[in-house]
């Protein structure tokens, strides 16, 4: 069995705890989100493609990712003094009020699409890049049990330059060196491609099954 996901089978398995401690207040977490709204949108979708949409996120995902920012387990210059303030109350609000939010829909980038639902769905067997559908699933709902993230509909190029930090070391705020590990692996170009496939991901799945390319490993 893909050892990623015997990974992702054991956090399902272990998060519990971890949605359980992000039920928040979505009421007090939308009135505690004007000073977010300005790059990530009111409504949690952001309209900079630099700056990540919120809506849709696992609760657990982004309760992680506040904790990271303010602990600097996950360096940003602009989050970092953000997310200082927050109490553990405050942080628990947010992310329920962002993920109660419905995310817009995106567009893959045509050119892109085939080399980018190829890795999505069944990765790079010869150089040894896992398929991103094992963690964020076929749909990129992601997996909030194990606080893995949403991807459907995210901005292509925040996407890419998360990949591009994980895969140089910028960022490494990811258990395990998992996603350090998968990115390491993979050229610029199927970043680019994968991550263009994510942004348009609620279409990509509407492709007839017969052009769909199968997955490896065959774990579904």
């Amino acid at each position: 069995m893909n050892k990623w996901l015997v990974f992702a089978t054991v956090f399902s398995l272990a998060g519990g705890l971890t949605q359980a401690q992000a039920a928040g207040d979505a009421a007090a977490g939308k009135a505690k989100s004007a000073s977010c709204a300005g790059c990530h949108g009111a409504d949690g979708n952001s309209v900079n493609p630099e700056w990540p949409s919120l809506a849709g996120q696992g609760a657990g995902y982004l309760v992680k990712q506040l904790h990271d920012f303010k602990g600097g387990k996950r360096e940003n210059a602009t989050m970092a003094p953000m997310a200082a303030p927050l109490t553990d109350e405050d942080i628990q609000d947010l992310a329920a009020y962002y993920s109660s939010q419905p995310i817009k829909a995106g567009a893959a980038d045509e050119s892109l699409v085939e080399l980018g639902e190829k890795i999505y769905r069944g990765g790079n067997p010869s150089s040894g890049v896992a398929a991103c559908i094992g963690c964020h699933g076929p749909s990129g709902a992601g997996n909030p049990a194990a606080s893995f993230p949403a991807l459907s509909g995210q901005h292509a190029k925040y996407i890419e330059n998360q990949l591009g930090g994980f895969k140089s070391g910028a960022r490494g705020n990811d258990a395990g060196k998992m996603m350090r590990s998968v990115a390491a692996k993979m050229t610029e170009k199927e970043i680019q491609a994968v991550s263009s496939h994510a942004q348009g991901l609620h279409k990509a799945l509407h492709h007839p099954p017969w052009k769909r390319q199968p997955i490896w490993p065959p774990f579904l």
